[in-house]
């Protein structure tokens, strides 16, 4: 379950956005350990890029689907359950899956470690290990999301071997070129992301 991302900015994001086809040029800088006071949580407004008559652009979106007549909201999205919904043409997922596919350009992803412990620096107290995720040798990555009214949520799927040890799911990362897959009708077939290969980093 992600709830933890290191987004690009606005201004980065589109730089990324220009930069495609000019091979060998990086629009955003290398940041092996992201700072945190930059990361985004459910709730935060991040850029998100949509797809728009044929290309892409980007709009800053919220994190997390709203609950009517409830307290929070929705960040994570399971791509079985949404798949499932689709097939059957109803559920709270049906219509994001469906036309509402874009993907959020990060640094760095984090998850939380099922049974490893640490000091929260804050209270002392015993709290999860947080690890990074970065895709090998890239400066930037893609995750899968969905979004609607202004609202964005991550998909999910089952983890790799890089996950696997630390959390019994993980986000969609996109890999080189799979964005237009992503965004086509073929995109079920993203499910399995067993071929992507990421970076493990324990926060502290």
């Amino acid at each position: 379950m992600c709830v933890r991302m290191c987004p690009l900015t606005v201004e980065e994001a589109q730089a990324a956005l220009d930069a495609r086809g000019r091979k060998g040029t990086h629009a955003i800088s290398l940041i092996e350990r992201p700072d945190p006071a930059h990361d985004a949580h459910p709730g935060s407004v991040v850029p998100v890029y949509l797809p728009c008559e044929g290309d892409l652009v980007v709009v800053q979106l919220a994190w997390g689907f709203p609950l009517e007549g409830k307290a929070g909201a929705v960040f994570n999205t399971r791509i079985e359950s949404a798949l499932e919904q689709l097939d059957r043409g109803g559920g709270m997922w049906a219509g994001a899956i469906a036309t509402g596919r874009c993907a959020v350009p990060v640094r760095a992803f984090y998850e939380s470690h099922a049974t490893e412990r640490v000091a929260s620096e804050r209270t002392g107290k015993p709290v999860r290990r947080q690890y990074r995720f970065r895709v090998l040798g890239a400066h930037a990555f893609l995750l899968a999301a969905v979004q609607e009214d202004g609202h964005f949520s991550i998909v999910t799927t089952e983890p790799n071997a890089s996950v696997s040890p630390v959390h019994n799911r993980m986000p969609l990362v996109l890999g080189p070129g799979e964005l237009g897959v992503w965004l086509g009708p073929d995109f079920a077939r993203l499910a399995d992301r067993s071929r992507i290969e990421l970076a493990a980093e324990a926060e502290r």
